[in-house]
């Protein structure tokens, strides 16, 4: 399922019924940084956009892409082999979000073997890796990457039961965070107390790292979207719990948020993309309806520190 499923999910799960539309980056969103991390010249950020994703610093990703600036970053686009001579050169961080399988199918994930090795390779002698990949069908085009590193991924929905409902949206209060550098900050001001995603899947990870984001007891995880679906139908329509999750859906994996050091590097992998950015969802059809939004422009969350937090330890900025 492509971006017509994720927009579909986005409206079931956020405003209610309604005629799909396709998410865009808001472009209008501008972050304010009180104390940015570089004054000039920061360490280069390498967005990867040769894989198919849809998160590009000219679109979705934009947000991202302007924060990233405003605490001191530069950062540059990727459109080509990751593995091609000198294109990691000079990068402080690589960060992959979202990427798609090739549009042949000629294989299910987003890099084949050469890429995964020079990536891995370039991480384990020290650069740092940032890697998001959200709900179905983006943890299988990234899984094979991810699983270098020790990673698993859910690779279908992840939501929480809800009374008689469910969520996608999953927020991580100050008791599912870790304690590490990333939550931390550099200083009281910087410290996480909530954090919230908009849509993806579980991991679990190596016994050395760090569960960033720890999910409930209770979550549960979607093979796709037309299980969540109607999940949600059949628990509106009051039928049993127990008897609807264990028929389609099972126990998520324990974390949508991890740190880890790999050899000389460090990565952090994040099983939602939308958390690191800006979106909406506009109803053109609709003028005086209210565009959806999902990401740093909404508010009742840490997000934005814990972007500028986590790019902070992955810079090494933090210890």
């Amino acid at each position: 399922m492509g971006r017509r499923g994720w927009i579909a999910v986005a409206v079931l799960l956020l405003a209610g019924p309604a005629l799909a539309q396709e998410q865009v980056g808001d472009l209008d969103w501008r972050p304010k940084v009180a104390l940015p991390a570089y004054a000039t010249d920061g360490p280069v950020v390498l967005v990867d956009q040769g894989h198919g994703s849809e998160q590009t610093i000219e679109g979705r990703y934009a947000a991202f892409a302007a924060l990233m600036r405003a605490d001191g970053y530069r950062i540059e686009a990727s459109r080509g082999r990751l593995d091609a001579p000198g294109a990691l050169d000079g990068v402080a961080v690589l960060v992959i979000a979202n990427p798609a399988r090739p549009e042949d199918g000629s294989r299910a994930s987003a890099f084949d073997d050469a890429e995964i090795e020079a990536i891995r390779r370039w991480v384990e002698q020290g650069g740092a890796l940032l890697l998001a990949a959200d709900h179905a069908p983006h943890g299988s085009a990234a899984e094979a990457l991810a699983a270098r590193l020790g990673v698993s991924m859910g690779t279908g929905y992840a939501f929480q039961p809800a009374g008689g409902d469910v969520t996608a949206n999953l927020v991580f209060p100050r008791p599912a965070l870790a304690d590490h550098p990333i939550v931390e900050g550099r200083d009281q001001s910087e410290r996480l107390t909530v954090v919230k995603s908009f849509t993806g899947q579980s991991l679990s990870g190596p016994a050395d790292a760090t569960v960033l984001l720890a999910m409930s007891a209770d979550a549960r995880e979607a093979p796709d979207l037309g299980a969540l679906q109607t999940i949600r139908t059949r628990l509106r329509a009051g039928q049993d719990p127990a008897v609807v999750l264990a028929e389609l859906s099972q126990p998520a994996l324990p974390a949508q948020g991890l740190a880890l050091r790999y050899g000389a590097g460090r990565a952090v992998v994040l099983g939602e993309a939308g958390m690191l950015t800006a979106q909406v969802v506009p109803f053109p059809d609709q003028p005086d309806r209210e565009p959806v939004r999902m990401g740093l422009n909404t508010t009742g969350h840490d997000d934005q520190q814990f972007v500028l937090n986590l790019m902070h330890w992955l810079s090494r900025l933090l210890p």
